[in-house]
């Protein structure tokens, strides 16, 4: 944990939005670095729109177990956040949100090779 997934517009390099958002949600100490995961599609978004114009963008969303604090939940957001900015994307909305999932609802295996 956390699962994060990122949603950006096609004109934009997947690898380094990968690597970027690995790096912040490291940085919180929230969690183990083989916990971390982060995904995206090969290729982002060809259809998108941001108010009356298409303009670029990262979306991330993190979902994380319950029981973090909001400070935990924000540091974590602000951290990816911080991240995104060192790529000096021009022109770009980035987004981060924190989402819970109840540790209730989740289950998870880890199959055998």
């Amino acid at each position: 944990m956390p699962h994060c997934l990122i949603e950006h517009s096609n004109d934009l390099a997947p690898l380094s939005l990968l690597t970027a958002v690995y790096d912040g949600a490291k940085k919180s100490q929230l969690f183990s670095n083989a916990d971390i995961k982060t995904r995206t599609r090969t290729l982002g978004f060809d259809d998108y729109q941001s108010g009356p114009i298409k303009a670029p963008f990262v979306h991330v969303t993190a979902k994380i177990l319950s029981g973090r604090s909001l400070e935990q939940r924000t540091m974590l957001a602000q951290l990816i956040l911080a991240e995104l900015e060192k790529l000096s994307l021009t022109a770009t909305s980035l987004t981060v949100e924190v989402l819970e999932i109840e540790k209730a609802s989740y289950a998870k295996v880890v199959t055998s090779a």
